[in-house]
């Protein structure tokens, strides 16, 4: 019982005084970042290609580790626990990074393409720095703080971008094969990027486009608001409960000394 929390005690962030879990945290952060380095090479050497299979049973002993403690990590000593884990989102993005290594396939076109999207999944392997890092754990403390309002303005974005595309499909066929390219005019707009790839030539169409960027600047800097004013609430609280913890650690000290 002692041994595997310890190991969920080292696996997880490290706390400021436990310097095996730190050390384990540089090495994993190491590890996936040179796993990472071969996807962007067109041809990999057999050297890299052992790299790569080294890195990728540190993953599934890591895996292994994180399965074995998950009562740990779910705060729930029953079997439960070891069936809800490996659902949950960066375990999903743990199998992700492992799998594709062991997609063991021969040539033909068909095939060729299932390849990419193995090599394609293993981008996922960034993700896993999520786990490392007390910074991007600040990050995803904000996005949960602030996920309804996320969720709104989302819904709102995408509500927009299909009635936008919807549109400019009827006022204007004739620049629009399909919905698909609409949907893409309109999130470009939104976004106020515009390409130019595709150009709207009639009245209704230019005019629904300049709309569409008007729209694009309002809804880009909600998202902002809504994270700058989670980040500022999310470190004050941090702030606070460092405050707490150093006065009940001067108190304990206090007692003790008496």
């Amino acid at each position: 019982m002692y041994i595997r929390k310890r190991i969920y005690e080292i696996i997880e962030i490290a706390e400021p005084d436990d310097y095996i879990s730190h050390a384990y945290d540089i090495f994993m952060i190491a590890i996936i970042i040179i796993s990472i380095i071969p996807l962007a090479m067109k041809k990999i050497s057999p050297a890299w290609r052992d790299v790569e299979t080294i890195c990728v049973y540190i993953f599934i002993t890591d895996y292994f580790f994180r399965f074995i403690t998950a009562d740990y990590k779910m705060g729930d000593k029953s079997l439960s626990s070891f069936i809800k884990y490996p659902f949950t989102p960066l375990a999903v993005i743990d199998l992700l990074s492992i799998l594709p290594h062991f997609i063991v396939i021969n040539s033909g076109f068909g095939l060729l393409r299932l390849i990419r999207l193995a090599k394609a999944l293993r981008v996922f392997r960034i993700f896993k720095i999520f786990r490392y890092s007390t910074n991007i754990d600040v990050v995803l403390a904000v996005v949960r703080r602030s996920r309804d309002s996320l969720i709104a303005v989302g819904t709102l974005t995408v509500a927009y971008i299909l009635t936008s595309a919807l549109i400019v499909l009827n006022v204007e066929p004739q620049t629009f094969d399909n919905f698909y390219e609409a949907v893409y005019w309109a999130t470009v707009s939104l976004t106020t990027i515009g390409y130019g790839d595709i150009i709207p030539v009639s009245f209704v169409g230019r005019l629904v486009t300049m709309l569409s960027s008007f729209f694009g600047i309002a809804v880009i800097a909600l998202p902002s608001g809504i994270i700058t004013t989670g980040f500022m609430d999310e470190i004050h609280e941090r702030q606070k409960n460092e405050r707490k913890a150093k006065r009940k650690n001067k108190a304990d000290d206090y007692h003790h000394k008496e």
